[in-house]
């Protein structure tokens, strides 16, 4: 019924479109989370694990890709993608703080 923010959040993704996006002012993180898992689920886990305000949840199932190896066709795995939006003067550090 009730699961911890571990098991609604699997991974951040951190990619060059996320860190445009944060950049931009937008201050927005983006998640794997499972395929089960909803808007309210993952506002809850992020505000739990993080200690942050959540503004928005957008949520998109990503199709996975067809890969072949030699004459072998197979499909990666379905996985489901959150965009969560923090509130004003909300921040998370992956990375520790690292200065570069």
């Amino acid at each position: 019924m009730f699961r911890s923010p571990h098991e609604v959040l699997l991974k951040p993704r951190i990619t060059e479109k996320g860190a445009r996006l944060n950049e931009a002012g937008k201050n927005t993180v983006v998640f794997e989370v499972p395929l089960d898992a909803n808007k309210v689920e993952v506002k809850a886990a992020v505000q739990k694990a993080f200690n942050v305000e959540v503004e928005d949840v957008r949520t998109m199932i990503m199709r996975g890709k067809i890969k072949r190896r030699g004459r072998f066709v197979g499909q990666r795995s379905n996985w489901k993608k959150a965009v969560v939006t923090l509130a004003e003067g909300n921040t998370i550090d992956f990375f520790g703080g690292a200065a570069g």
